[in-house]
């Protein structure tokens, strides 16, 4: 008995042994280069981000402006790009005349002086609204943009044409299919070196269709749940769940030391499998994700870290990483 107990401890301990080596980041070849700044919604204005809902008005709740940037216009997207982001992420929505708006909200009733659903609307008529009405940081007393963003909602044919050598991550805000083949009909337009600047996330039907488009990088709420929880559950083994191949991952940095092999090795593995990896803030068990956005949380990262960062701040961050 005591000798099948000794050999049965060995083996634990060389198993032990073979996955440390497996997975630990000591043996594991530094990634060169800076991170790869990631601009949420270019400058924009912050807003209390306490119980969010998917139906929150977040330009109800603006914090005091710091700037006079508005999200999703052409000049926040510059100012972004202007202060160090690598990659600006947009919000789209197909029109009824052909276009696809860039507008963050399901609705035009939070943030303009237009009422009901984006997408049933044309781009001719969105140009005349004031994408900057409905911003108010004291509950209704003052609106310091209203008037100011007339004519300011832009399509993505402009953001793409405007930054031809910049890289964007686009957000589909529905799981509409039909959107998705609107979308990769788009981009399919484009040279195949121009989309492979390019990264679009959203819901899963639409991202299953812009998969298809080989250069794009993709993600959904399905692959990244895919991703993660099978790299958590057999990623010790080096094998990669499909989710996490030509991708984007998204982690959170209090999830981020848990993965396998974090962070040199893991990032390895993503980097030879085609995948782009984001850390984003803290998750805290709802849909709502912060961005690194402060001192605090950049100082959390690896030493050197030279992969993703997701960020509302990039006027604070940039300045600081690049």
């Amino acid at each position: 008995m005591g000798r099948k107990l000794f050999y049965c401890a060995g083996a634990i301990a060389l198993a032990a042994a073979g996955i440390y080596l497996n997975n630990t980041s000591l043996l594991a070849e530094h990634r060169p280069g800076k991170p790869v700044l990631l601009a949420h919604r270019g400058i924009a204005q912050r807003f209390d981000e306490t119980d969010l809902k998917n139906d929150t008005c977040t330009a109800a709740r603006m914090l005091t402006p710091k700037h006079d940037y508005l999200e999703n216009t052409i000049r926040s997207m510059q100012a972004g790009f202007a202060a160090g982001a690598d990659i600006v992420e947009i919000d789209v929505h197909p029109t009824t005349d052909g276009a696809f708006a860039v507008f963050h909200d399901w609705t035009l009733d939070c943030r303009t002086d237009g009422h009901g659903v984006t997408r049933e609307h044309s781009m001719a008529d969105m140009r005349k609204l004031d994408i900057g009405y409905g911003y108010t940081a004291d509950g209704g007393k003052t609106f310091p943009f209203r008037g100011r963003g007339v004519g300011m909602m832009p399509t993505l044919a402009e953001a793409l044409s405007t930054f031809p050598d910049r890289r964007f991550l686009i957000n589909v805000k529905s799981r509409d299919p039909s959107e998705g083949e609107k979308l990769a009909a788009v981009l399919n337009g484009l040279p195949a070196t121009r989309r492979a600047d390019i990264i679009v996330y959203g819901g899963d039907e639409p991202i299953d269709v812009i998969r298809r488009l080989p250069e794009i990088k993709t993600a959904s709420r399905k692959s990244l749940k895919g991703c993660l929880t099978g790299y958590i559950g057999y990623g010790w083994t080096g094998v990669l769940p499909d989710a996490c191949k030509h991708a984007m991952m998204l982690v959170p940095i209090n999830i981020a030391p848990w993965l396998w092999g974090w962070p040199d090795r893991f990032l390895n593995r993503m980097q030879n499998a085609g995948t782009e990896v984001f850390v984003l803030g803290p998750y805290r068990g709802s849909d709502f994700s912060t961005g690194i956005d402060d001192p605090a949380l950049l100082a959390r990262l690896p030493a050197n870290y030279a992969a993703g960062i997701w960020t509302n701040e990039i006027e604070a961050i940039g300045s600081r990483e690049k």
